[in-house]
């Protein structure tokens, strides 16, 4: 039987899997199948940069008066917004025309493509995975700016979305350093520390959704409760994720092997302010046509993402680190 078209076979395999990638992403990740969860996915469809929209003071006019008394009507400055670049990522699929020789036949090349479609989709899942907890500053700040850099281990120092945090107290997430604190987190003062970072977190009804850990502070936690033998919270065990339980809220596990949150790192967020912000033409897709080296026997077909994390309010995050 003939060998079919390598490049047919490359498109339909990769267009069979279209959306799906974005999808497996969000399952493998804590942060974003919580982001999913709450509908905090947009998608951008152009501009210069990724605008997020703000809210950074109370308006300034309440007075309380008395009868004829004058009363402020001064415009009140109270929405801002930050930029944040796109950042782009790729994955090539490549088959040289002596590939498709060597695997002539039908099954053979479906075989081929199949397999390296998938290795691609991993290899998109993981790295995209890491970056989630990266600070942006790898490959010369091509890298989207994730936990490190919105939820920082120095939040008063560094510029986020174009805002200077040195600055603008209200941009500077919260803080809990078990080495100012008096003491090394362990399994007899996480609980206690926990405590002291969700207070510091919370605001009226506004307080973390997610908290995730990796594994030096998840152990830590689970040897605290397992007297108690808490239980896990349903809905984030059935998307595969080992969780824990704190004021209601699950308790991820981000460690051991292929875990990206930072050694002897938990954060608490409030993912109503975080978001994960792909181009609508650029969310993890195969990009047509496809790419034939002009000097090379070879057919190339590329996976691509343009998009960058945001956040909309700093100051209800918080992390613990020693």
């Amino acid at each position: 039987m003939a060998s079919p078209n390598v490049s047919e076979v490359m498109a339909l395999t990769l267009e069979s899997r279209t959306g799906k990638l974005a999808d497996n992403v969000s399952k493998n990740n804590a942060i974003l199948d919580h982001l999913s969860r709450k509908d905090k996915i947009r998608t951008v469809t152009g501009g210069r940069v990724i605008y997020q929209e703000l809210e950074y003071a109370e308006n300034s006019t309440y007075k309380r008066y008395s009868g004829y008394e004058t009363l402020n009507i001064s415009p009140s400055d109270v929405f801002t917004a930050a930029e944040f670049n796109y950042k782009q990522a790729a994955v090539a699929i490549t088959c040289s025309g002596l590939e498709e020789l060597q695997n002539a036949g039908k099954e053979r090349i479906i075989e081929l493509v199949e397999s390296r479609v998938g290795n691609a989709e991993r290899t998109f899942k993981n790295n995209m995975s890491a970056d989630m907890y990266s600070d942006g500053t790898a490959d010369g700040g091509k890298q989207i700016g994730g936990l490190q850099l919105l939820v920082a281990d120095d939040p008063t120092t560094g510029t986020v979305g174009g805002i200077d945090r040195a600055t603008w107290s209200f941009w500077q997430n919260q803080l809990l350093d078990a080495s100012v604190e008096g003491a090394a987190v362990s399994a007899s003062n996480i609980q206690k520390y926990m405590n002291t970072l969700w207070l510091r977190c919370s605001r009226g009804t506004d307080h973390p959704d997610l908290i995730i850990a990796d594994n030096v502070y998840y152990q830590f936690y689970w040897e605290a409760l397992q007297s108690v033998q808490r239980i896990t919270k349903s809905d984030t065990g059935s998307s595969g994720f080992m969780s824990l339980d704190f004021m209601g809220v699950p308790v991820v596990y981000d460690g051991g092997y292929g875990g990206n949150a930072p050694a002897s790192h938990m954060y608490m967020l409030n993912c109503d302010y975080i978001h994960f912000r792909p181009h609508a033409d650029r969310n993890m897709v195969p990009l047509n046509p496809d790419r034939f080296a002009t000097n090379q026997d070879a057919v190339v077909k590329l996976m691509a993402f343009a998009g960058n994390m945001t956040i909309s309010n700093a100051f209800v995050q918080g992390v613990m680190h020693e």
